[in-house]
């Protein structure tokens, strides 16, 4: 899956190690690594929906938004990128034809 970041400073937080266990501490940025690997691998947003890190929709001011989990309590926010989104015949998003995401920020969304 193509990855995009919303900020330059997120970017650096995400693929530099360094940056990474400065902001979020070292078991954090672990994960952080982790979750990276798992986008970049996945073909589209169906294939980390399985994966074993919650990832799911979220609601309300977050509405056309995902999380997967890091540690908690944060959480990697993204949205997905794919111009025009892909939809499915019910009108809703069709996540197997989801190729490329927006990560938004690192958040504690509780």
């Amino acid at each position: 899956m193509k990855v995009y970041f919303k900020s330059r400073k997120l970017q650096k937080i995400c693929s530099e190690q360094k940056h990474g266990e400065k902001t979020l501490g070292s078991s954090c940025a672990k994960k952080l690594r982790q979750r990276m690997i798992e986008l970049d691998a996945a073909d589209s947003l169906a294939d980390i929906s399985r994966l074993p890190p919650r990832c799911h929709a979220l609601t309300g001011d977050r509405k056309g938004t995902f999380s997967v989990d890091l540690l908690q309590p944060y959480r990697l926010i993204f949205a997905p990128a794919d111009e025009p989104l892909p939809l499915n015949e019910q009108g809703g998003l069709d996540l197997k034809r989801v190729c490329e995401v927006l990560l938004l920020e690192i958040a504690d969304t509780h």
